[in-house]
């Protein structure tokens, strides 16, 4: 049966598309998807799965609800569904934010005369 992943953020960078299709066994599950892809993707080893549950931080939708609202990693996939993978963003730059601070007396005052 033919599964297709959806890769967002950092999976997306490891892995080199934004999507793929894999052709999988009956009674696959994500976590049988999740430990193909970091076995595949050595930058990925470790980031996946966790004592073979979704790793804390990950968030793997099966047809657009998230696995955790299902069976976990455990959850079953058939012919034609789709896994969306994708790593917390971060980043960016806190540097306006830090260098100027105001008190919550200014900050009270600003935003009560708007």
């Amino acid at each position: 049966m033919e599964v297709e992943l959806r890769f967002f953020a950092t999976v997306r960078e490891a892995v080199g598309e934004r999507t793929t299709t894999r052709t999988v066994e009956q009674g696959t599950t994500v976590r049988d998807v999740l430990a193909g892809l970091e076995a595949d993707y050595p930058s990925l080893d470790g980031t996946l799965l966790e004592d073979g549950e979704v790793a804390g931080g990950i968030t793997v939708l099966h047809n657009g609800t998230n696995v955790t609202n299902r069976a976990g990693s455990a959850t079953g996939l058939t012919d034609g569904d789709a896994l969306s993978i994708t790593l917390p963003v971060t980043g960016g730059c806190t540097c306006a934010v830090a260098s100027y601070q105001i008190g919550i007396t200014h900050a009270f005052h600003a935003v009560s005369h708007r």
